[in-house]
């Protein structure tokens, strides 16, 4: 079966404690809810550089990876239907989904 790449941008971070349990936990349930298409549960994403022929920079681009997930799903529309169940859609971020391609 394909498998399929989720990368995060944007969302937030958790401004307590208790709000990162909450957001956590959110978390969990979706991953739980996808069950076995979850391979690589990845995590979120630490500052970043970004590499370019011109050199590098700092600034982790114009629109910086949040996180990173793989999962397994029979296309992509099937794959695009589990990430609208992302909890950083309900923050403000968005999901790219990607196959990937077996070389």
């Amino acid at each position: 079966m394909p498998k399929f790449v989720f990368a995060y941008h944007g969302g937030k971070s958790p401004e307590s404690p208790e709000e990162g349990q909450k957001v956590m936990a959110a978390w969990n349930a979706w991953y739980g809810g996808m069950g076995a298409a979850v391979q690589d549960g990845g995590g979120p994403a630490g500052p970043s550089k970004t590499v370019s022929s011109g050199g590098v920079a700092d600034n982790g681009g114009s629109n910086p990876l949040s996180g990173l997930t793989q999962v397994e799903a029979p296309d992509i529309d099937a794959a695009v239907a589990m990430a609208q169940g992302c909890p950083i859609l309900t923050d403000g971020g968005s999901v790219e989904v990607a196959e990937v391609l077996q070389m």
